[in-house]
C-alpha cells in the first residue's frame, strides 16, 4: 500500500465523479451537457488561475463567458437547435479581447495576457466542444459513444498508474515526467484494449475494429495529452492544476488526455466511419 499514496481518497472520489459522469450521460442529453459544460468551465478557470503572472493577466472572466459560448454553441449547432449563422458572433466577441487589453493598467505584456485568454479557450474548451461531435456522430446523441471514450480513457489511466507504479522501471518521457514509464504505458494499453473487447459484446454503436481504433487514439493522444499538461506544469513550476479533486488534482489533471485525443476521435468517427 505504501507504493499507492492516498489510495483510499483517490478510489471514494474517483467513484463518485464516475458514478455523476456516467448516470449525465446516459440520462440524457442536456444532463451530458450540463455537467460536462461544468467540467470544462472549472478547467478552464484553473487554467486561467495558474498561467496568470504580474506581467502576463488573462482575461479570466471574459475568457470563460467565451468558454461556455463556444461549448454551448457546439451543442446547440450539432443538436440542431441554432444554425451555422451563430458562429459569426464569435468574431466580433474575440476582438473585444483585444480592445479590453487597451484599458488594463500596469501590464508589461498585455498581448501575452491576450494570448493566455485565447489559449484557455483553444487549448481548453475546444475540445469538450468537439467531444459533442463525437455524442452527434451519427446526427442524433448517442451516449454509447461519449460514454465509450471516457471508459477507454479511464481505463488507461487506471491500468497505466498501477502498472506503472508496481513495475515501472524505464522512463517514458523523463524530461517532462521522471514518474510515467513505458511498463506503465503497456499496463494502460492492456487494460484499454481489454475494456474494448469486453464493451464491443454491449456497445453496438460501432463495430469491434472502429472500437479498438478509438483505443489505440485514446492510448497514444491520451498520453500526449498527459505529457503536454506536464510540460505546462513544469513550465509554470508547479505540481498539479488545482486541488479541486481529493486526491487527484485539478480538473484539468483528470482530463488532460481528454483535451488532445477528442479532435483525432472525432476526425476519425467524421471521415472514416459516419
Amino acid at each position: 500500500m505504501n507504493r499507492y499514496p492516498d489510495i483510499l481518497t483517490r478510489v471514494l472520489t474517483a467513484t463518485l465523479g464516475a458514478v455523476i459522469i456516467i448516470l449525465s450521460i446516459v440520462k440524457g442529453q442536456w444532463s451530458y451537457f450540463v455537467v460536462f459544460l461544468i467540467i470544462a468551465t472549472l478547467a478552464q478557470r484553473e487554467f486561467y488561475r495558474i498561467v496568470k503572472t504580474p506581467g502576463a493577466r488573462p482575461l479570466k472572466n471574459w475568457g470563460t463567458l467565451m468558454g461556455i459560448m463556444v461549448v454551448s454553441y457546439s451543442f446547440f449547432s450539432i443538436s440542431g437547435l441554432l444554425n451555422l449563422d451563430w458562429l459569426l458572433i464569435f468574431i466580433p466577441l474575440g476582438m473585444v479581447t483585444f480592445i479590453f487589453k487597451l484599458f488594463q493598467e500596469n501590464e508589461p505584456q498585455p498581448f501575452l495576457g491576450t494570448a493566455y485568454t485565447w489559449l484557455g479557450i483553444i487549448y481548453v474548451t475546444v475540445p469538450f466542444s468537439v467531444l459533442h461531435y463525437i455524442g452527434f456522430a451519427f446526427g442524433t446523441y448517442d451516449f454509447q459513444l461519449v460514454l465509450g471514450c471516457l471508459l477507454l480513457h479511464w481505463a488507461h489511466d487506471v491500468g497505466a498508474y498501477f502498472v506503472g507504479v508496481r513495475y515501472g522501471k524505464t522512463k517514458l518521457f523523463e524530461r517532462l515526467s521522471p514518474k510515467k514509464s513505458w511498463e506503465g504505458s503497456m499496463g494502460g494499453l492492456f487494460l484499454t484494449i481489454l475494456v474494448v473487447f469486453i464493451g464491443s459484446f454491449w456497445a453496438d454503436s460501432l463495430k469491434l475494429w472502429e472500437w479498438m481504433i478509438i483505443g489505440v487514439l485514446v492510448v497514444v493522444a491520451g498520453t500526449l495529452g498527459d505529457l503536454v499538461e506536464s510540460q505546462l506544469k513544469r513550465s509554470l513550476e508547479i505540481k498539479d492544476s488545482g486541488k479541486s479533486i481529493p486526491g487527484h488534482g485539478g480538473f484539468l489533471d483528470r482530463f488532460d488526455g481528454l483535451l488532445i485525443s477528442t479532435p483525432f476521435i472525432a476526425a476519425f468517427l467524421k471521415f472514416f466511419v459516419v
